[in-house]
């Protein structure tokens, strides 16, 4: 019994597929424009997003100025979004606000831009273009509905994008660190820390300031050693009075006292 019922299903199943394939092939191919958005509408609801954006796509530029273009329009954008064609859905949300600024979907479709640009935003160790895209896009969507219940994550949104940035910086800095260029790697160390006050991490960069200029002093010539010796001092006197209670404060003030021991000993050698 079993044996002849699972050939049955299996031949049932394939009638069945085969039919719905033929069944859109036959919207595909119609010539009623009002049959073909129905069923478009119908594919979409169902989340057949592939056949749904297809159709749309195709009465596109039948419908451009009709009543229904609005929503088809929409959808259509939608479709492009649930298939994960992110920058084919970002330009079309924003085209969307274009053409029906005053549509009710008009500050979901702006908000839908910037979250595609943010779906587009790679990881930290690539180019950020399209993090800083999404960005603008998304300060832009607070600014224009700053009452709007969608405000929260948009915030949350561009923590994690800000992160992002901070991170590729920061990354940059620590290997100029670990490849021994310790002037680029104060001077790229205080870039993140200008660039990002307010991060967790901000003392970690200021006493990584501290200790790239401490190491940019040992590996200078004798002529030069005394000034950035006391440029290291200065960075951890900026340290001590900013952070003073941070996890590094310990270490960094092993940093200041071999400063101080190399400038003393400097001194000395010059009298």
């Amino acid at each position: 019994m079993r044996r002849r019922t699972a050939p049955f299903l299996y031949f049932s199943v394939l009638l069945f597929l085969l039919a719905s394939c033929n069944g859109y092939e036959r919207v595909l191919k119609s010539d009623d424009i009002n049959y073909k958005l129905t069923k478009a509408n119908e594919y979409y609801d169902k989340r057949q997003y592939q056949r749904a954006n297809t159709l749309y796509e195709s009465l596109l530029p039948i419908m451009k100025g009709t009543k229904n273009f609005e929503p088809l329009y929409y959808r259509f954008a939608y479709s492009a979004y649930y298939l994960k064609d992110y920058l084919s859905a970002s330009y079309h949300f924003k085209n969307f606000t274009d053409y029906f600024p005053s549509s009710k979907d008009a500050e979901d479709a702006e908000y839908m831009h910037a979250v595609c640009l943010y779906k587009l935003s790679p990881k930290p160790s690539l180019e950020q273009t399209n993090t800083l895209k999404a960005m603008e896009a998304m300060q832009s969507y607070i600014n224009t509905h700053p009452t709007s219940k969608r405000v929260a994550d948009a915030n949350v949104l561009m923590d994690e994008m800000r992160l992002k940035l901070e991170t590729k910086e920061a990354d940059a800095a620590r290997l100029y660190y670990n490849i021994n260029q310790y002037k680029a790697a104060g001077v790229a160390y205080k870039s993140v820390l200008q660039n990002y006050p307010e991060s967790p991490n901000s003392d970690f960069y200021q006493y990584m300031i501290l200790r790239s200029l401490y190491n940019y002093a040992r590996a200078s010539i004798a002529e030069k050693q005394e000034e950035r010796f006391a440029n290291a001092l200065n960075a951890f006197h900026d340290f001590k009075d900013s952070y003073p209670t941070s996890k590094y404060l310990s270490d960094a003030t092993k940093y200041e006292k071999q400063a101080t021991e190399n400038i003393n000993k400097l001194r000395h050698e010059h009298k």
